[in-house]
Order: C-alpha cells, then sequence, then structure tokens
C-alpha cells in the first residue's frame, strides 16, 4: 500500500492550466497516481496508510527560490523555516559572484570576510570542503530543503587572479575556466556574477564571455547581478543580453528591479528590450521579490576602487584620511559605480543588521552621513547589512507580469532586522499580489514560482504535480496564505501554509517545522 495519499486538493500543477479536484497519492518521493473528481465521479478511491484531508486547500509543486543566500544558513540552521514555512522546497544558491566553493584556504578566507554581512562570518560552520563537489556532497548529508548551485564568478577570480583591478592574463583565463568546467562537472547549474561587488566587478565582458562559453557546453545558466540597477540600468541588462548571445549561453537575470528616482516608471522599456531579444530567439529568464527595497551589505555601496586588493585593504582605505575624503566624493557627489552610478541618499539606507553585538543600537536606524556610515564600517568590520527604500510599486508589478518572470528572494537571513522578503516572498506573492490586488491570477503565479523555474534549472521532473515526478509539494489555503514577516517584525512566519513536503516527506505539518530533513543537493542535468 502506498504512503500517503492527499484527498480532495485544488491542484494547480504548475502549468499555468485551470485549477481541478483531485486526490493525489504519494509513495518513494514521487508522485504515484492522481485521480481526478474521484469523489464526484463515484470512482473507486485511492487508498493509502496515511490519509490527508485537504478539502478546502490548494495543492501545488514545491516553490523554487531562484535566488537565494542560505550557502551557510542551510548548515548551520537545520531548522530553516526562514524558507520551509514559505513552501520553498529548492533554493539556488551560490548567488551574486560570491559564495564558498571552489576555494583555497586564502581565498576562503577573504570570501568570508567579504560577505559576512550575508551569511555571517562563519565561526559555527566547519569549512570541510573546497571544490564545489564537495561542497555539494556536504550539502548531501540532510538539510531542511533542496538546493542547486550556480559557481560563483567572483570567488573564481578571487581565487585565480586575486582581488586586483587587471585583466585576466591568458593562463589565468584558462585556468578559470576550467574551474567553471569543474564546477559544472560536478554538478553545478551554472555561472553567477556580482558585477557591482568586487572582485567580480574587475572582469571585462571579453572574459565573462569566455567563461560563458564554458557554461553553454554544459546547458548550464548566466546568472548575473549585473552592472547597474540604477542610472545605466537599461545598458547594464542590454550588456548582458548582448554577452550571453555573443557566448551562446542562457541568461537569467537576477532580481531584475529598475531601482532608484531615475528609473521610476521605465519597466516597459527593460520588458520590451527583453521581448526583443526573446523574439529574436534569445533565452531568457528573470527573478524578482515582491518588495520594493533593496538589500546588500553597507560595504557593496562603496567604489569599486576601495575594494582593489580585498577586505583588509578597503579597510585600510576606509580608516586613511584622504582615501575617506575621496570614497565620500565618489559616493555622495559624483555616484558610486557600488550604488549604481547614483549619488547615495543616506535616508533611504536603513542599517538591518551588524556583526558585532555591541553596534545593536544602529539597527533600524537611517543613516545620517558618510561619517556615521564609516564608523559603523570600521567597527563592524565591513559586516553591517542595509536596506535601501529605492525602489517604485509600479515597476515591482509589471515586471512580475513577464511571460519569463520567476520568483527569487534574494533572502538575506543574518542581522536583527532583515529584509522581510527573507521570511515572506512566496506567501507574500500567493496574499497581496494574487488574492488581494489581483496582479497575477492564482494559476500564473504558481507556474512562475514553480514549473518556470524548473525550465530554467533543467529540472525534468521537479515544478508539477504530474505522475512521476519527484512529490515536493505545498497545501496552502488561498483564503488566508499571507506573508507574516513585515519591517518592524521581519522574522514572523507565514500564515495559511499548513503542509510542505519534500521528496514526499513532511517538513511542515500542521504548520509546524518537524525535524525532517529530507533536502539534498539537486545537480546539474547533463545537457544531451
Amino acid at each position: 500500500m502506498e504512503e500517503l495519499v492527499i484527498r480532495d486538493a485544488d491542484v494547480v500543477d504548475g502549468s499555468g492550466e485551470p485549477s481541478y479536484r483531485a486526490d493525489v497519492v504519494v509513495d518513494g518521493g514521487r508522485i504515484v497516481s492522481i485521480v481526478k473528481e474521484a469523489a464526484a465521479a463515484g470512482c473507486q478511491r485511492p487508498k493509502a496508510m496515511r490519509e490527508l484531508d485537504a478539502e478546502g486547500l490548494v495543492l501545488s509543486p514545491g516553490f523554487i527560490d531562484m535566488h537565494a543566500h542560505s550557502d551557510l544558513a542551510l548548515l548551520r540552521d537545520p531548522d530553516h523555516s526562514a524558507k520551509a514555512a514559505q513552501g520553498v522546497t529548492l533554493e539556488v544558491l551560490g548567488q551574486d559572484g560570491l559564495s564558498y566553493a571552489p576555494v583555497d584556504d586564502r581565498t576562503l578566507q577573504e570570501v568570508r570576510r567579504a560577505i559576512s554581512g550575508w551569511n555571517g562570518h562563519g565561526d559555527d560552520v566547519d569549512f570541510d570542503w573546497r571544490s564545489v563537489g564537495e561542497y555539494l556532497d556536504r550539502l548531501d548529508r540532510g538539510i531542511a530543503v533542496n538546493a542547486a548551485y550556480l559557481i560563483p564568478q567572483g570567488t573564481v577570480r578571487a581565487l585565480v587572479v586575486g582581488w586586483e583591478d587587471r585583466e585576466a592574463t591568458p593562463a589565468e583565463l584558462d585556468r578559470m575556466r576550467q574551474l567553471v568546467a569543474e564546477g559544472l562537472e560536478q554538478g553545478a547549474v551554472g555561472l553567477s556574477s556580482g558585477l557591482t561587488y568586487t572582485p567580480g566587478m574587475y572582469a571585462k565582458d571579453a572574459e565573462l564571455t569566455e567563461l560563458c562559453r564554458v557554461v553553454a557546453s554544459y546547458g548550464g545558466y548566466y546568472c548575473p547581478h549585473h552592472r547597474s540597477y540604477g542610472a545605466g540600468a537599461l545598458e547594464a541588462y542590454a550588456e548582458m543580453v548582448a554577452l550571453t548571445r555573443e557566448a551562446g549561453c542562457a541568461l537569467h537575470l537576477a532580481h531584475a528591479t529598475m531601482n532608484f528616482g531615475v528609473n521610476k516608471g521605465r519597466a516597459p522599456e527593460l520588458l520590451a528590450l527583453l521581448d526583443d531579444a526573446l523574439d529574436s530567439g534569445a533565452d531568457i529568464s528573470l527573478d524578482t521579490y515582491p518588495y520594493t527595497p533593496g538589500s546588500t551589505t553597507l560595504a557593496a555601496l562603496l567604489p569599486s576602487w576601495a575594494g582593489e586588493g580585498g577586505p583588509e585593504a578597503l579597510l585600510r582605505r576606509i580608516a586613511d584620511e584622504e582615501s575617506a575624503e575621496r570614497i565620500r566624493y565618489d559616493l555622495e557627489v559624483a555616484g558610486s559605480d557600488g550604488c549604481h552610478g547614483v549619488p547615495v541618499d543616506w535616508d533611504t539606507v536603513e542599517v538591518s543588521g551588524v556583526g558585532d553585538p555591541a553596534l545593536a543600537g544602529y539597527v533600524g536606524r537611517r543613516l545620517d552621513g558618510w561619517d556615521t556610515a564609516r564608523r559603523l564600517l570600521l567597527s563592524d568590520r565591513l559586516g553591517t547589512t542595509v536596506l535601501q527604500h529605492v525602489g517604485h510599486e509600479e515597476n515591482v508589478r509589471a515586471i512580475m507580469r513577464h511571460r519569463v518572470h520567476t520568483g527569487g528572494s534574494d533572502g538575506i537571513l543574518q542581522g536583527s532586522k532583515p529584509h522581510p522578503r527573507a521570511y515572506g516572498t512566496f506567501p507574500h506573492y500567493l496574499g497581496h499580489y494574487v488574492r488581494e490586488s489581483g496582479v497575477l491570477s492564482l494559476e500564473e503565479c504558481v507556474a512562475h514560482l514553480t514549473a518556470r523555474p524548473a525550465a530554467r534549472l533543467r529540472l525534468p521532473d521537479r515544478g508539477r504535480v504530474r505522475e512521476g515526478y519527484r512529490a515536493d509539494l505545498v497545501l496552502f489555503d488561498p483564503a488566508t496564505v499571507a506573508a507574516g514577516s513585515t519591517y518592524d517584525a521581519p522574522r514572523a512566519l507565514p500564515t495559511g501554509i499548513p503542509y510542505v513536503l519534500v521528496d514526499g516527506r513532511f517538513v511542515i505539518e500542521d504548520g509546524r517545522r518537524t525535524d525532517v530533513l529530507a533536502g539534498r543537493a539537486v545537480r546539474r542535468t547533463p545537457a544531451p
């Protein structure tokens, strides 16, 4: 007898087609049968060792977070309710060109310092891996939800070239190509870049194109945080489209926003650019989070020249009076490339977390200028995270309607006051943008969060409620599902999601996290 039957669920299967009533049978981690309208038809209903009455609930595929920063959180926090309670059953890690594999001992320490604001310094994690394959093997020991991995181009550059602002030599470029190929062979699904973060931003387009050619040869995709989301944003998007078309590589645009005052109301221009490329044969997708503020580290706003040489060199420049004045000018007058070419408006920058508990008094405060930011950067050793209140609701709504849109939280889980998107992205789509605002229909939204990202990841048996597919499933109440997280209470869990299954096992049951660790590394499907 099979393990589980979910009775009388309203199935929204990820295809975008209208929902239907069905009994869904799960066994051995897969969906083994779907009996539509079983009760109404009066047919023999399937039986199982456990029966779950889903009357009034929607059954959908598990949600796929296309842009996650849980690279260490999945290892340090077995509970991981931040994502499991949202119905997320798969996260894509290794984002924005900076993560923890492939590394050597030197690079690991540098990267840990550089992105401590995203993931903590990692003193509570045993870094017993160096390669991509070893990191994925570590995830395979058991995690809350599944995880795929992008090779971080900035980390690869730090490993081979260092943190210098210069072109790679032919030998260095060959070594970077080799590392990307090895990571893909070991199971990575593609390559990411952070082109407003050092050292990845030091790479010219020719270098990125060569790495993307390697990615394309393995059937992976390129996921850039491109060179600007502010002044010059459209040019930055166009650059990535042209680069990947030259390389013959699929493109997935990370957190595809149009932020800052210069881009208010300009989402249609971005979408027209993408439609032209798609209509001429480009392979493009994108993700967004359903909120207006952004979130990053305070250090990320600084000009790229200040970060040359690595995190310790950056701290020395911030401490030096002459260099600090030059940084201030770039930030407040010229428009730093780290702040997307827009002079920083300190009133939009809110401290969301600090690495040093002694600095907790800054959390929740808007910064009042460079002097305060400078003191905080030095005292917190670059560990400070911030929210930037620079987005526009009309842009958010326009982009989420697009035909290649998917969902990504970009959720930074560090800090005492993180962005609410970390805990609320997926129920916020369903509650606010489906039920309350009607921006998307329920069937459209579920397709955006499930089947579309599964197609981008080239996963042949995920992202749909279909016989033979993995039983990564969510049951939610369409009348009550909502994000609990707010800017004042960002770690509050969502409502209206009573059941979440990963590989056919309940990780959320009756609204509570179980002790099940059914998640594993999801490796790249070999190209045909």
